[in-house]
């Protein structure tokens, strides 16, 4: 397992989750909600430089079948624009099937209801795609997901 704080990214069409581990790489946990849209990418980038983190996992929304959507292409084109805002190989793509689906049981399972829930459903799916990508490397000991490459 490579070291440093890495930061999750979940994008969504309101709303920008973010998620962001310790030092060793071993626990996910969320930290804050971004509106998505003007300012959203600085703030991203100031999220990043405060925690130096080491790299950014931008979850990649593909169906059950493994094919992209709108919604990946949408995801896709916010982690090209990170990308260029950060320095190179820093971005990472990364499979984020059923994130929010799982993050929305354990805050239901956890008792966590309506309001309460929709304002830190995008941190929690942050959470459990960042843990996700953070698992998948100690398992394999390979850098998970895809290289973003935001520079010609």
């Amino acid at each position: 397992m490579r070291p440093g704080i890495r930061v999750g990214v979940d994008v969504g069409s309101v709303r920008i989750g973010i998620a962001r581990c310790d030092p060793g790489g071993i626990l996910a946990s969320p930290l804050e909600t971004v509106r998505r849209g003007k300012g959203d990418l600085g703030r991203i980038v100031e999220i990043v430089a405060e925690s130096e983190a080491v790299e950014v996992i931008v979850g990649l929304p593909v169906s059950m079948s493994g094919r992209e959507g709108p919604a990946a292409a949408i995801a896709r084109e916010f982690a090209v624009h990170l990308s260029q805002l950060l320095p190179a190989d820093t971005v990472r793509l990364y499979d984020e099937r059923l994130t929010t689906v799982t993050a929305e049981s354990g805050l239901r399972e956890r008792g966590v209801k309506g309001k309460a829930r929709r304002l830190v459903i995008d941190q929690a799916a942050a959470v459990v795609l960042l843990q996700a990508a953070l698992d998948k490397e100690r398992l394999t000991g390979r850098p998970p997901g895809e290289i973003v490459q935001g520079r010609p």
